[in-house]
C-alpha cells in the first residue's frame, strides 16, 4: 500500500497544451464537450498533447459473495465461475464489444467460490467467496488489502506490457447488492434510493435485497470517513480489486475508465482513500441502477454515455472507446484555424 503514497498529480501543463491544440482546431470552442476534456485529461496523464490510447486492455475482476445466501439474486452464485470462465475463453459479452473496438480482455480469478478449471482465466484468488455482510465483516482487512494489491499489480504488469487504457470490468453474482451498500454508507441515503433490481429481481427480490443492505449496514456499523474498513465490511473482493486497479492506474499513469455501478462503487472507494485518484479515472456511463450516477457525482465526475446500461463486465465502459477514438480524430486530423480563412472564435465571457 506504500504505492498510494507515491501518486501525484496528472500533469497541468499538458493538460493545458491539449486545450490549444482543441481551440486552434477550426469548430466553436468546447463543441465536442465533454470528450474534449477527456481528451485533455488523458495528455495530462500521459505527460504529452500527444495522446495515445491505441494499446487498451479491458480487466474483469471475478468474486462471489456470500451475500446471496439471503435472497438478493435471480441465479446462484455457480453462475460467477461459468461467466469467468466463458470471459476467459473470449465467449462473452465483453468480449464481443472489446473485438470491435481492438481491445485485449483478462479475467482475473480474486474470490470466485469455485475452482475454475480454465488456464486462461488468471488465479489471484483471496477468498473463495466472501462472507454473508448481513451477518458479518464480507472479508477481514487483510484480505481486503490482498484484492486491492491484485488490483494494483494488474495496473502494473499491464503498463510494464505497454498498456496505455484500461477499462474496468466485473462478474460476481450478487455484486450489485454490496455495491448498494456501499453507496448507501458514501452518498448518506437509505437502503432503498440507492438499491436497484440488479440482473432481474423480482419486487419481492429487490425488498429482500434492501433489507439485507439495512441489516448489513447495521451489523456492520461502517463509517464512509473509513474507506478501507467500509469496503471489508460492505464489499466484494472483486471491487476491492478493481478499487486497486484505479489506484494502480493512477500510481503507473495510466487513465482507467469507469465502467457501471460495481465499477463506480470502486472509483468511489479509490477516491476517498486517495483523491488524487480522480485526475486518472475516466467515467463512460450513468449507469441504470439507482446507485450509479451518485457514486460518478461523489468523485466528481460526469459520464457522456446516459443509455441505462446495466450488463457489467466492462461493456459499457468499452463503449467510451470509440467515442474517444473519434475525439482524437478530429484532435489529430482536422483542419486549423491558421490553416483556413475562418477566423478564430474567442472565449465570450
Amino acid at each position: 500500500m506504500d504505492r498510494i503514497r507515491r501518486i501525484t498529480p496528472a500533469d497541468k501543463a499538458a493538460y493545458i497544451a491539449a486545450k490549444e491544440r482543441w481551440d486552434s482546431i477550426a469548430k466553436p470552442l468546447g463543441s465536442f464537450g465533454l470528450l474534449e476534456e477527456m481528451i485533455q485529461k488523458i495528455a495530462a496523464i500521459q505527460g504529452s498533447p500527444h495522446v495515445d490510447i491505441s494499446s487498451r486492455t479491458a480487466v474483469v475482476m471475478c468474486a462471489d459473495h456470500g451475500v446471496v445466501c439471503e435472497g438478493v439474486t435471480q441465479c446462484g452464485q455457480e453462475v460467477t465461475a461459468e461467466c469467468a470462465k466463458a470471459i476467459a475463453d473470449g465467449r462473452s459479452n465483453v468480449n464481443a464489444v472489446a473485438s470491435a473496438f481492438g481491445a485485449d480482455v483478462i479475467a482475473v480469478d480474486v474470490g470466485i467460490a469455485a475452482e475454475v478449471s480454465c488456464d486462461k482465466l488468471i488465479g489471484r484468488k483471496v477468498v473463495s467467496g466472501t462472507r454473508n455482510m448481513a451477518a458479518e465483516s464480507a472479508m477481514t482487512p487483510a484480505e481486503t488489502e490482498q484484492a486491492i494489491q491484485v488490483g494494483m499489480n494488474t495496473a502494473q504488469e499491464l503498463a510494464r506490457r505497454g498498456t496505455k487504457l484500461i477499462i474496468s470490468g466485473e462478474m460476481g453474482i450478487g455484486n450489485t447488492t454490496s455495491a448498494s451498500a456501499i453507496a448507501s454508507v458514501l452518498l448518506g441515503l437509505p437502503p432503498e434510493k440507492v438499491t436497484g433490481r440488479g440482473a432481474g429481481l423480482s419486487t419481492e427480490g429487490l425488498q429482500k435485497k434492501i433489507a439485507a443492505i439495512r441489516r448489513a449496514i447495521q451489523v456492520n456499523c461502517p463509517s464512509a470517513d473509513e474507506p478501507l474498513e467500509l469496503l471489508q465490511k460492505l464489499g466484494g473482493a472483486e471491487i476491492a480489486a478493481m478499487t486497486g486497479l484505479f489506484l494502480g492506474g493512477a500510481c503507473c499513469k495510466i487513465p482507467v475508465i469507469i465502467d457501471g455501478v460495481i465499477s463506480s462503487a470502486a472509483a468511489a472507494i479509490a477516491y476517498s482513500i486517495q483523491p488524487l485518484c480522480r485526475e486518472y479515472m475516466l467515467a463512460s456511463h450513468s449507469s441504470g441502477e439507482p446507485a450509479g450516477e451518485g457514486l460518478l457525482a461523489y468523485c466528481g465526475l460526469k459520464a457522456p454515455i446516459n443509455a441505462g446500461l446495466r450488463l457489467g463486465e466492462g461493456t459499457g465502459g468499452l463503449l467510451l472507446v470509440p467515442l474517444l477514438d473519434g475525439a482524437l480524430a478530429l484532435y489529430n486530423n482536422s483542419h486549423r484555424f491558421d490553416e483556413t480563412g475562418i477566423e478564430r472564435y474567442v472565449e465570450q465571457k
